[in-house]
C-alpha cells in the first residue's frame, strides 16, 4: 500500500463539533478521521444542534431530541477480524438509510470510477462475514462465463423471483446458474429447485459472472458496484459507483487520518488476503505465554481463532478436526512435528519474528509487531528456498513498488531503526587512521538462523572474531555482543579478556544504528545487523548463509550457488521489508503497513510490556550479574 493521500472532504458543511457516544469511540477510535476539523464530544457535552453519529440501526440514547447523522460502511464493509468490524470507509446521512441516500446522490467523477473498480474487486469488501471465496471454479465455470440467478430465498419475493428467473432464461446465450443469495439466512430455504445449495461470498457470484440477476438488496448493489449487474448495463453501474465515492468517508483506522478511498481500498484488499490465509490456522504451537495476544491478534479472521496447544499431537488433532494448519514458532518446534504432519497431510506455517520488530528485546517478554510466516520453511534456513527465499528470486518490482522502498529504507535510515531499536548512549568511536574500522555484531549462539546458516570452522562468535581478524589484521574491529546475551537470557557470551585480545573495542550496551554510521564494513555470521547496513550502504562481508546473502550486495564466504538472481538494494528491501511480513500496530491490533509502524516506534507507550516485561528484565540482570560473577 502506498503511503496515504488525504481524501477531499464531501460535498455539504462539516458541522463544528459531532456527538459519539464514548461505546462508539471505543470501537472505531480512528472515527474523528472522517470529519477532520469537527470536534466530536460525548452526548452529554452536546449542544442542541450538534449531530450526533449512529451507526444504521442503532436507537439513539433516551432523551436525545438533536439531529442524528446515520452511519454505514454500506457495500464497502470490512471483514470482521476476531469478531471486531472497524471500517476505512463510511457513509453518512441525516437519514435512516445512509445507502439509499449514496444511491440518490450526484454523479461525480466516471473516469475515477473505473479507475477504482478494479481495486473494489479486489478488495472483495461487504460480504457477510465468515464465507467461502473459492472462486468461478469451484463453480465449474471460468471467470465471467455464466449467467448468475441470484436466489432470494424469501418466500415473500417469490412473484419477483420468478419474473426474474423467466427474464434470465430469456435472455439465452449463456449457461444459467442458480446460487443462494449470500445475504440470505443460513436457515433459509432456497425457493428453486436447482438452486444449489451452500452460501459462497458475494464475489465468487460477481466473478463467475458474464451478467448477474439479482432483486434488490446488497447482493445487486455490489453486483452493479463491480460491473455485472444485468439491470441498467454498464454504463449504470458506473454512475453508481461514482455516486458512492462521491458519498463516501474515508479514514485510516492506525493514524485516524483521513485518506483516498483508492488507498481504503487497498487496506481493504491486504486485510481479505490476511483473513483468508489466517482462517486456514488451526492450531497454534510453541506460542510463549506473554506472546499468545499478540499472535492470535496478527492471526485474526472472520473464522473461530486457532487453538493454543502444547504438544504435536494435540496440534495435529486440532488441525484435522478443522481441516487446517499447524502454526509453530520456528525455534521451537518439536522434533516430531514435521515427519507426523507430513504423515497426516497437514501443513506447517513456520512463524518468526520479522525484520522491524519492537523497542525492546523479545527475549525480555516484549511481544513483536511484525511476524514473518512461512509455509516452506523459516526464512533463516538456508537448506532449501524458502517463500522469502522464492519471493526474492521470482518477484516482479515495478517502478512504484521500488519508489516505496527507497523511501521507507531512507526513512528508517533517518530515524535510526533497526530490528529491536534499545536505547543507550551512542558510542563514539575512537579514531583509526589509515585502518579500515570493521563492525563484528556478537550473536546468540545457540539461535536456529547461526545453528542452520553457520559454515565451515565459524560458528561462534569467538570464530567469527578470530576469523576477522585473521582476514583482517590492519583494521580496527569493533566487537558489539548481541543484545539478549548481555541481558542475560541467552548463550553467546565471549570472556572479556579473549574479547578485547581480538577487538580493539567492545561495545557493552551500545545501539547499534548510530555504530553502523561509524564504520567502513560488517562481519557477521548471520545477523540482521548485516541487511541493516546494508539499508546504509555499510559493506557487509557474510560468513554464513543469511536471507539477505547470495544477490550480489554481499561478500559471502559461504556462497550459495542457487540465489543467481542480482538485486538491487531496493528490490531487497522491497521484497524482505514490504512483501515478505506482516505488520500488526501494537496500538489498534489491526493489520497495517511498515510504515505506520516506523510513527508506531517513535513513542514508548506500545513497547513497555507490562509487570510480566518488567519482572523479566529482572530476572535478565540478575542472570547477567551471576555470569559476571563467574567470570
Amino acid at each position: 500500500m502506498q503511503p496515504q493521500r488525504v481524501e477531499p472532504v464531501p460535498s455539504g458543511s462539516t458541522p463544528a463539533r459531532l456527538a459519539a457516544a464514548p461505546r462508539l469511540l471505543r470501537a472505531w477510535p480512528h472515527l474523528p478521521g472522517f470529519w477532520p476539523g469537527s470536534r466530536l464530544v460525548s452526548p452529554a457535552a452536546a449542544a442542541s444542534g450538534d449531530p450526533l453519529l449512529l451507526p444504521a440501526g442503532d436507537r439513539p440514547p433516551p432523551g436525545w431530541a438533536g439531529p442524528v447523522l446515520r452511519l454505514s460502511p454500506g457495500p464497502f464493509a470490512p471483514p470482521r477480524l476476531a469478531g471486531r468490524s472497524v471500517p476505512p470507509i463510511l457513509l453518512a446521512a441525516e437519514d435512516d438509510d445512509p445507502i439509499a441516500v449514496a444511491c440518490a446522490g450526484p454523479v461525480a467523477d466516471l473516469a475515477r470510477a473505473a479507475a477504482l473498480r478494479p481495486l473494489l474487486r479486489a478488495a472483495r469488501c461487504g460480504a457477510p462475514p465468515g464465507l467461502d471465496d473459492p472462486g468461478p471454479r469451484a463453480l465449474g465455470l471460468a471467470p465471467g462465463e455464466g449467467v448468475i440467478l441470484v436466489d432470494p430465498c424469501d418466500p415473500a419475493r417469490a412473484m419477483a423471483a420468478e419474473a426474474l428467473r423467466a427474464a434470465a432464461r430469456a435472455a439465452g446465450g449463456r449457461r444459467l446458474v442458480l446460487l443462494r443469495d449470500p445475504f440470505a439466512p443460513a436457515a433459509a430455504r432456497p425457493l428453486f429447485a436447482e438452486t444449489r445449495p451452500g452460501r459462497l461470498s458475494p464475489w465468487t457470484l460477481i466473478d463467475a459472472a458474464a451478467a448477474l440477476h439479482a432483486l434488490p438488496g446488497p447482493m445487486a448493489l455490489l453486483a452493479r458496484l463491480a460491473g455485472v449487474a444485468a439491470e441498467g448495463g454498464e454504463a449504470a453501474g458506473l454512475a453508481c459507483l461514482a455516486k458512492f465515492i462521491a458519498a463516501a468517508r474515508c479514514a485510516d483506522p492506525v493514524s485516524a487520518r483521513a485518506i483516498l478511498i483508492e488507498d481504503a481500498l487497498v487496506m481493504l484488499a491486504a486485510w481479505r488476503a490476511h483473513d483468508l490465509t489466517n482462517r486456514a490456522v488451526a492450531a497454534c504451537l510453541g506460542m510463549s505465554f506473554w506472546k499468545r495476544r499478540r499472535i492470535r491478534a496478527a492471526l485474526a479472521s472472520e473464522a473461530p481463532p486457532p487453538a493454543f496447544v502444547r504438544s504435536t499431537g494435540a496440534a495435529l488433532a486440532e488441525a484435522a478436526r478443522r481441516g487446517g494448519e499447524v502454526a509453530v514458532w520456528a525455534a521451537r518446534a518439536p522434533a516430531d512435528l514435521v515427519p507426523r504432519a507430513r504423515a497426516a497431510g497437514i501443513r506447517i506455517v513456520w512463524v518468526e519474528d520479522g525484520f522491524l520488530r519492537s523497542a525492546g528485546l523479545g527475549a525480555g517478554f516484549l511481544p513483536g509487531a511484525s511476524l514473518a510466516l512461512d509455509r516452506r520453511r523459516p526464512h533463516f534456513d538456508p537448506r532449501a528456498p524458502g517463500e522469502l527465499e522464492i519471493l526474492l528470486a521470482t518477484a516482479a518490482f515495478p517502478p512504484a513498488l521500488l519508489a516505496r522502498a527507497a523511501a521507507l529504507r531512507a526513512a528508517l535510515v533517518a530515524r535510526g531503526i533497526t530490528k529491536y531499536n534499545l536505547a543507550g548512549a551512542a558510542p563514539v568511536l575512537p579514531a583509526a587512521p589509515g585502518r579500515p574500522r570493521i563492525l563484528v555484531p556478537g550473536q546468540v549462539e545457540d539461535d536456529l538462523s547461526v545453528r542452520l546458516g553457520a559454515t565451515g570452522g565459524v560458528r561462534t562468535n569467538l570464530d567469527l572474531l578470530r576469523a576477522v581478524r585473521a582476514a583482517r589484521p590492519d583494521a580496527f574491529i569493533a566487537y558489539k555482543p548481541h543484545p539478549d546475551v548481555e541481558a542475560g537470557f541467552r548463550r553467546g557470551a565471549i570472556p572479556p579478556e579473549e574479547a578485547r585480545r581480538l577487538a580493539d573495542i567492545v561495545l557493552d550496551r551500545a545501539p547499534i544504528a548510530p555504530l553502523l554510521s561509524q564504520v567502513d564494513q560488517v562481519q557477521t555470521i548471520t545477523s540482521l545487523t548485516g541487511f541493516e547496513a546494508l539499508l546504509r550502504g555499510v559493506a557487509v562481508t557474510c560468513w554464513g548463509r543469511p536471507f539477505y546473502a547470495g544477490w550480489g550486495l554481499t561478500e559471502d564466504r559461504a556462497p550459495i550457488p542457487r540465489r543467481a538472481r542480482r538485486l538491487s538494494l531496493d528490490e531487497l528491501v522491497a521484497g524482505a521489508l514490504i512483501l515478505y511480513p506482516r505488520y500488526l500496530d501494537p496500538v489498534t491490533e489491526l493489520p497495517c503497513e511498515p510504515e505506520a509502524l516506523l510513527d508506531r516506534l517513535s513513542s514508548p507507550a506500545p513497547w513497555r510490556g507490562g509487570i510480566v516485561a518488567a519482572l523479566r528484565r529482572w530476572q535478565g540482570a540478575a542472570m547477567a550479574r551471576l555470569a559476571r560473577g563467574r567470570g
